[in-house]
């Protein structure tokens, strides 16, 4: 495994249409020196299986599970190592869910080629039976370290990290979920113990990328992007870990054009991206891991699937 320490610098972040084919890109790509991993994710997509309909509001025709595989299948094509995350919220919000009870949508990411999500408050509403149930749909983990589901029927169902590999890319990706009281009936959630996120996440972060020498760390997050308070976000994550280089968030529904950049502990930038909700944009990150140099550069570009 080569030894690299990421240095991030940010490049060309914008959004640009479905239809858009070109993907400009700063470094020679085709040296056989360079990797490129394309993370591709959606968050609180709740249930949106077809597009908006067209009706005359601000969403018709955006959206919809058809149009986001086939832009899947375009960016597979084009590229060699993806990886298909997302984080959370999958159910609830069309009645696709009160009649399949999640079902459909997990049977879809299966298709798709999820290779992992975490869990959104919205998953627990047909309680922790109903999600267990569905997750034998699921050809992809679950992936949430401050969940603890020992006293329920998710007991088992979900790990605190997955370790990918990428050519000669190691990849580790953890998840944290949000504080479910006041959110969630507690009827739904039924035994759940919280804990705190910031330390969990530390600690499968610090072990992926020290003990396990993970190349890039992600932490799938349901905290949400800011708030106006102290509330923990995704920006307090951020500012209060270390060892992690991308969040991908989700709850808060922000669209964002580009990722914020966030400084960790160590004064180390951090990602932070979360693409509104609805499957209305597919969120795509290019990492640069060059073989002998400190630097890892980043690409940013959110896909409006329309």
């Amino acid at each position: 495994m080569i030894n690299r320490r990421t240095f991030v610098k940010n490049i060309g972040l914008s959004s640009i249409l479905l239809t858009t084919g070109a993907f400009p890109l700063l470094a020679r790509e085709d040296d056989v020196d360079i990797l490129k991993l394309t993370i591709l994710h959606t968050n609180d997509v709740h249930s949106r299986i077809e597009p908006f309909p067209m009706d005359g509001s601000k969403n018709q025709g955006l959206g919809g599970v058809a149009k986001r595989a086939t832009l899947i299948s375009q960016i597979r094509e084009q590229e060699k190592h993806v990886l298909l995350l997302d984080a959370g919220d999958i159910f609830q919000g069309t009645p696709y869910f009160n009649f399949f009870g999640g079902e459909l949508e997990i049977k879809l990411m299966s298709q798709l080629g999820y290779d992992a999500g975490t869990i959104g408050n919205h998953d627990f509403d047909a309680g922790v039976d109903g999600l267990a149930k569905q997750l034998v749909h699921a050809n992809f983990p679950l992936i949430v370290s401050n969940y603890d589901f020992s006293e329920n029927e998710m007991h088992n169902k979900t790990i605190p990290y997955k370790i990918f590999k990428k050519g000669n890319i190691k990849i580790g990706v953890t998840g944290v979920g949000i504080e479910m009281a006041g959110l969630v009936p507690t009827a739904l959630y039924n035994k759940t113990v919280y804990n705190d996120p910031i330390a969990n996440a530390q600690k499968w972060a610090t072990w992926l990328k020290q003990d396990q020498k993970c190349d890039y760390v992600i932490c799938l997050s349901h905290l949400g992007y800011k708030y106006n308070d102290s509330k923990l976000s995704d920006q307090v994550l951020a500012a209060n870990t270390r060892d992690i280089d991308l969040i991908i968030g989700g709850h808060t529904h922000t669209f964002l054009n580009k990722p914020d950049r966030a400084v960790n502990l160590d004064g180390k930038p951090v990602l932070i991206n979360q693409v509104g909700w609805a499957g209305i944009v597919l969120g795509r990150i290019d990492v640069l891991f060059e073989r002998n140099s400190k630097d890892t550069c980043i690409t940013c570009q959110n896909l409006l699937v329309s």
